[in-house]
Order: structure tokens, then C-alpha cells, then sequence
């Protein structure tokens, strides 16, 4: 599939919130990058763990992260200001596939306010775990600990969570009020590739989206569309985007089948269109270094960047869409 060259151009507004409905818009011309004004508004410290993994958002704008390493959901402000908000308890010696460490990492919201996430531990804590506010977190469902739980999506009008399993290669479906979880879909496309130069990370990132779950399979560099039929089971898993090296998690930026998605080995966010066009926006010229989710609020991008490799700058981007990107 085609890729297009990286769009630039001067600064324009600063940050906005709120959802704004805007026509479907023809990419935008040179001297109008699409996203633009990224500055950081929090830095972490990678010697403590704070190395963010994923992202929900709050109301009012601000987000909550995982912290993949301190085991820790954090809260943090429009303004930076990053406070914790639970940690997942610890376990006596861990086994995690890939990474040997207990870590938190896929999250997602309730409109109530809950915020659900994975723990992966190579332990019997490994699953699903809900944070209610005030509340001590609460594992709602076991997944297998020779697996690894990673991005994780709530269909609240199914009440269901997708759990994404990067080694097993299945997408997890667990009721949100807790229980015993499904292989809802499973087979190669959701795998990791068998041999190097595979990095053995497969389903990675999952979000629910106008009645289908969409997965990114890291090893294999796809964006995959997997329709919900009637009956709540899965249907012919589409690709929806291919070549996409060191894709991680990813956002919806309008509410046609494009997507913004974050190339974690190369420190770079992609706009991939639904022909499959792809088109560069964001790379660490911008401050970006390993990205591993996107967030959309209206015309606010949210980009939590790990730096996995340095662990000197792990932090919080946002950026500013210049348009909605389609719609119906």
C-alpha cells in the first residue's frame, strides 16, 4: 500500500478541546500539516518504572496512563501535573513472557468513571483488573499466565472487554462485570511471526470501532478490522493496513476507518487512510521516542512516548489536529 511522504509546515492554532463536526476533508497541502504544535506537558522517571504503555482519557481532558514497569495507573493533568491513581500488587517471582517483569499495561475507561487494565505476570494474577475510584484494584478475570495480556478495549454496549495476548496470538473477550474469558478470535493474523527477526509481540494494540474490533499485529506490521456479527462472535478478519514496522497501539481521529497509529521502533505517528494509504505526521523530530499509544479528543492528539531504548525522556506529547478526519 502506498505511503505518502511526511506532511510539513509552520505552527498554527494552539491546543483545542472539544468535539467539533467537520465534513469528510481532502488531505491537507504541504504548508498545512494535518497535526501540528506537539509539545511535551510531562516528563517521567524511567528509574522509578514510569514508563507509559497506554492511555484512556478523562472528561475534562486530561489522562490516565499505565505505567508499565511500577505496576501504576497515573493520572495526569492538562497541565502536567501527574499523581498516581492505583497499583496493581506485587508478585512474587514473576515470569511474563518477552519481559520477565509484572506489568501493567493496556487501559481502558467506563463512562461511570471505572478503568479497567491488564496485568501480565506469568502468574495466576494475570487477567483483567478493574480500578474503581477509591477502590483497591479488583482482578475480574484470569487469562493464561504463559500468555501476555497487552491492549485492552470496552464495547459498553455489549459490556464486554477485548483483551489483546501478544504471545498467544487471541483476542481475549471478558464480561466487564468479571467471569471466565473467551478465545474470541484467534489464528495467524493475530500471531507473532515464528522465526527472527520477530520480536514475539503479536495481537498488540485493540479498539472498538463502529461495530468492529481492530487489532495491530506488531511483528507482522498490520492493522486488522475484525467485524462483531450478530450473535457477538467474530467475523472474516480484514487488513486494513500492512508494512506499518513496530506498530503498537493506535486511535480512531473521526469517525470514518482512518486511523492514527503509533510506530514505536520508529519513534514516528502514522495517519493510515481506508485504502490503506499511509501518511507520516509526527516523528522524533517532534519530541516523539518510541510512542506506544495514541489518544484522539477532538482536535487534541495524546501521545505517551516510552523511550524504552534510552530510558532517559519517557513522557506525554500532545499535538493539535488541524481537521477532523471524515466522518459517516
Amino acid at each position: 500500500m502506498p505511503r505518502l511522504p511526511r506532511l510539513t509546515g509552520a505552527a498554527t492554532a494552539a491546543l483545542t478541546l472539544g468535539l467539533v463536526a467537520a465534513a469528510p476533508a481532502a488531505p491537507a497541502a504541504d504548508d498545512e500539516p494535518l497535526v501540528t504544535d506537539a509539545r511535551v506537558i510531562a516528563h517521567f522517571d524511567p528509574a522509578t518504572g514510569q514508563t507509559p504503555e497506554n492511555i484512556a482519557l478523562e472528561p475534562d481532558g486530561s489522562a490516565d496512563l499505565t505505567f508499565a514497569y511500577a505496576r501504576t495507573v497515573a493520572h495526569v493533568a492538562l497541565d502536567g501535573t501527574t499523581t498516581p491513581r492505583a497499583k496493581l500488587p506485587e508478585v512474587a517471582n514473576p515470569d511474563t513472557p518477552l519481559v520477565r517483569s509484572a506489568v501493567v499495561t493496556g487501559i481502558a475507561r467506563a463512562h461511570d468513571g471505572t478503568l479497567y487494565v491488564n496485568y501480565a505476570t506469568g502468574t495466576s494474577a494475570t487477567g483483567v483488573w478493574r480500578v474503581s475510584p477509591g477502590s483497591a484494584p479488583v482482578q475480574i478475570a484470569e487469562l493464561p499466565p504463559d500468555g501476555f495480556p497487552n491492549g485492552l478495549a470496552l464495547d459498553e454496549r455489549r459490556d464486554v472487554l477485548y483483551a489483546a495476548d501478544s504471545v498467544r496470538g487471541t483476542i481475549w473477550r471478558v464480561p466487564r462485570a468479571g467471569g471466565t474469558a473467551t478465545a474470541w478470535a484467534t489464528g495467524p493474523a493475530f500471531a507473532p511471526l515464528p522465526a527472527p527477526p520477530a520480536s514475539g509481540f503479536g495481537a498488540n494494540g485493540v479498539k472498538v470501532h463502529r461495530n468492529a474490533v481492530w487489532v495491530s499485529n506488531t511483528d507482522r506490521g498490520t492493522l486488522l478490522r475484525v467485524p462483531v456479527v450478530q450473535d457477538g462472535s467474530a467475523g472474516p478478519v480484514e487488513t486494513r493496513g500492512d508494512g506499518l514496522t513496530g506498530v503498537d497501539d493506535f486511535a480512531f481521529p473521526g469517525h470514518d476507518k482512518s486511523v492514527l497509529v503509533a510506530l514505536k521502533s520508529g519513534s514516528e505517528v502514522v495517519l493510515v487512510r481506508p485504502d490503506g494509504t499511509v501518511t507520516s505526521l509526527l516523528t522524533a523530530a517532534e519530541g516523539l521516542s518510541e510512542p506506544t499509544s495514541v489518544a484522539v479528543r477532538g482536535r487534541t492528539v495524546y501521545l505517551p512516548s516510552a523511550d524504552l531504548s534510552t530510558r532517559r525522556n519517557p513522557s506525554l506529547l500532545l499535538a493539535h489536529l488541524r481537521h477532523l478526519i471524515g466522518r459517516g
